[in-house]
């Protein structure tokens, strides 16, 4: 294989490192191809304190993996679009341990990247957490993506949250009874048990978000408190993606909340009849990181920090 034509790209979240590489593995293959090298733990955030070295630590370990030579390395980091002094420190920092030209940018753009193609649009993410990025020419705007205690609205963890509350607020009469009492209680105890559930080792945010399903499950069965908080969260995500919007009225969606079908459709109408064009996803944020180390000419490169 080709050293240039070596594509190496990932995709660094908070809980979650992955990496691919990409090129011809044949002599007689010129299309590119991608296959996993690595899947690890993720770091903080490059705007958390040591990100940087903690986003080192996490990356470099696909050295190890890498059993041919390749040509440059693109990475979406969590945290880049806050820190861009500590995305750009990133990159030189891994230029320097992999010799090879490194560019870095914020998983959100390369996730809209990918999602768009490269082209104008909002992407808005929908999974344990939530954010909405549109870029349109000179118009960049990113609305939420501010974590659990302050934003993530509609997000996984939201959802996850919001149904502790239902139970919480109807187990004391404050608020009618739902369905989500027994599905909650059943995952992690009565409403007795949620205090010292919530105090539980382990990314909260995650273990919120494992309780989204109940949520979506019980809105379209009918719980009218569920519904309740499903309008509201829809209601969110609209408004952010709104918010994010320009020019373009497309928006691609990802994250994991999508894949609930029920839910997924409640979304499509809502964003419908706010004026927006739900687009189809042409791909992930590796594909966007692939993406950005090929071109330097679409509207996201003034968000990407390369080094050599």
């Amino acid at each position: 294989m080709s050293a240039s034509r070596a594509h190496v790209a990932v995709d660094l979240g908070k809980s979650r490192c992955r990496a691919v590489i990409s090129g011809p593995w044949g002599a007689n293959d010129l299309r590119p191809q991608r296959r996993p090298v690595y899947d690890g733990i993720g770091a903080p955030g490059l705007a958390a304190a040591d990100g940087v070295a903690a986003a080192l630590a996490a990356i470099l370990p696909l050295r190890e993996r890498l059993d041919e030579p390749i040509s440059d390395v693109s990475v979406g980091a969590a945290g880049a679009w806050a820190a861009p002094e500590a995305a750009s420190e990133l990159a030189h920092g891994l230029a320097r341990a992999m010799r090879v030209p490194v560019s870095v940018t914020s998983d959100v753009v390369s996730a809209h990247a990918g999602a768009l193609g490269g082209g104008a649009g909002v992407l808005l993410i929908a999974g344990t957490g939530a954010a909405a990025l549109g870029i349109d020419g000179e118009v960049a705007t990113l609305v939420d993506g501010w974590g659990p205690e302050l934003g993530d609205f509609g997000s996984g963890s939201w959802f996850g949250r919001e149904a502790l509350r239902a139970v919480l607020r109807a187990s004391v009469g404050l608020a009618p009874t739902t369905v989500l009492t027994d599905a909650v209680g059943a995952t992690i105890g009565g409403p007795a048990a949620i205090p010292a559930w919530l105090a539980t080792d382990g990314p909260l945010p995650r273990r919120l978000a494992a309780l989204a399903p109940l949520v979506l499950d019980a809105a379209e069965s009918g719980d009218p408190v569920s519904v309740e908080i499903v309008a509201e969260g829809v209601r969110l995500l609209v408004a952010s993606a709104v918010a994010a919007s320009a020019d373009s009225r497309d928006v691609a969606l990802h994250g994991g909340l999508t894949a609930h079908v029920w839910f997924r459709s409640a979304l499509d109408r809502a964003l419908g009849a706010a004026g927006r064009a739900v687009a189809a996803s042409a791909g992930d944020a590796i594909d966007g990181a692939l993406l950005l180390a090929e071109r330097t000419d679409l509207p996201h490169e003034r968000f990407v920090h390369r080094a050599e």
